[in-house]
């Protein structure tokens, strides 16, 4: 198994998050036999404070993706949720076991969605949670929000802010879970596409790496990223669109519910369908779902008209 001459070097950000994700991943390569370590890789997004949206969260894969492909590292570990949606012929992709992928609420005093007062300042960059915070609240103050998780729920802690809105993911993962006040119903406010799910990748032509990061695939979590994926893949949006996607596997069946948002909550479309539990059928059921909300006025929506 393992070559004992060999520590798969293990290419992360060196945000707590992002080695923390990063460390699952070690932890459970060494436990299928393969030695493991970390490879912090810094990139420019860590160190350049511009809203996400200005700068482009393509910044951290990029430079993690460009660590991999020049040897720097054999495996790199993203959050599936910010890596463009077209293949990367480069490299060898898997899905292991996705963390919840809900949003959650970080709110002073235990406060809720409802229970936030009229015009509460609440922190997020993200257009999807924007325009569906607002669909609930149309009265909140909606701030940008940047930094590592710490950062983000200090601005309540301080006062700065009454709430943020977290990936409940990066909560748990992070051991850190309880602090969310409330936590989504995916109903009421629809995760992004592969939310909670990691995305870990090698070199394709490196054989030996293949078959260690093939012992983290989870076939469900894998089905799960895909279908929703295959949404924004379709309506050609970034990870920072007004995009929203969740999958459930039942079975050998995917349900797959995909949303897209008007900013300011005044318009909502919806579309939802199942298929067979296979990635590539997931995808392509993802690109039907987009193909549907294409029809009903998307592109307008998301500024692409």
């Amino acid at each position: 198994m393992s070559d004992d001459h060999h520590i798969l070097q293990i290419g992360t950000r060196g945000s707590g998050l992002a080695t923390t994700q990063a460390g699952h991943v070690r932890d459970d390569l060494t436990e299928a036999g393969w030695d493991a370590e970390l490879h912090i890789v810094t990139t420019h997004g860590d160190v350049n404070m511009a809203p996400v949206e200005r700068i482009g969260v393509g910044v951290f894969t990029q430079r993690l993706r460009a660590a991999l492909a020049g040897g720097e590292c054999d495996i790199a570990v993203h959050s599936h949720k910010d890596l463009p949606t077209a293949p990367d012929e480069r490299f060898h992709l898997v899905v292991p076991r996705r963390e919840d992928p809900r949003e959650a609420l970080i709110a002073r005093d235990g406060l809720t969605l409802d229970t936030l007062p009229e015009g509460a300042k609440v922190g997020t960059g993200a257009p999807r949670r924007i325009s569906q915070l607002k669909v609930h609240r149309p009265d909140l103050d909606i701030r940008p929000l940047r930094g590592n998780i710490d950062t983000r729920m200090g601005k309540v802690t301080s006062g700065e802010l009454d709430a943020v809105v977290l990936a409940y993911a990066g909560l748990v993962r992070m051991g850190q879970g309880e602090r969310a006040t409330e936590v989504f119903d995916t109903e009421r406010v629809m995760p992004a596409p592969a939310q909670g799910a990691l995305a870990v990748e090698c070199r394709a032509d490196d054989e030996d790496t293949r078959a260690a990061v093939d012992s983290l695939i989870c076939r469900e979590s894998t089905v799960a990223a895909f279908a929703e994926r295959g949404v924004l893949a379709r309506l050609e949006a970034g990870c920072t669109a007004p995009v929203a996607a969740h999958a459930v596997i039942d079975g050998d069946r995917v349900h797959l519910k995909a949303g897209v948002f008007a900013l300011d909550g005044s318009r909502s479309l919806r579309a939802e369908g199942e298929a067979e539990a296979d990635p590539r059928t997931a995808r392509a059921l993802g690109e039907q779902l987009a193909e549907r909300l294409f029809a009903d006025g998307a592109a307008e929506l998301l500024g692409t008209e």
